[in-house]
């Protein structure tokens, strides 16, 4: 979809802070997260909900989500995550994403209010990016005993 700026960073022409690929979507910061290391996946196709998702889809699609879940709490430190996704109602773009948001005891995240930050730089933000990336790459090479 041309107006879409996740189809942009799906496709490359969007610049972003990618985290990890897949042949079912595209990982990437958030750029207003929640806590840094917060994550977006996002399906390679445009679809804006997760009922639009075709069935044979989910598997590889939610594995990668997975995946990326499992790589955050290593690559940043936490005690675990929140995955978590709109669908229509507060969807900030209409294309399906999950948020994998990093958490650990007591960080101050409560309910369904998230209060939003900033990375204090590019760079911190594409250390971060390429630190939870390398995770998914150990994790994936661990679990399959091949890279996805």
């Amino acid at each position: 979809m041309a107006d879409c700026v996740f189809c942009g960073i799906v496709a490359g022409s969007t610049p972003a802070f990618v985290v990890a690929s897949s042949e079912s979507g595209v990982a990437f910061l958030d750029v207003r997260p929640v806590f840094k290391g917060h994550v977006l996946v996002v399906p390679r196709a445009h679809v804006v909900t997760l009922p639009d998702l075709p069935v044979a889809d989910l598997p590889a699609y939610f594995g990668f989500v997975r995946s990326i879940a499992a790589a955050v709490p290593v690559a940043m430190d936490a005690q675990g995550t929140f995955v978590a996704m709109n669908n229509i109602v507060s969807q900030s773009v209409p294309h399906l994403h999950t948020h994998v948001v990093p958490r650990t005891k007591g960080d101050g995240l409560r309910g369904f209010f998230w209060p939003r930050r900033k990375y204090d730089s590019d760079d911190e933000a594409a250390t971060i990016a390429e630190t939870i990336g390398k995770e998914y790459l150990r994790l994936s090479v661990t679990d399959s005993g091949r890279r996805e």
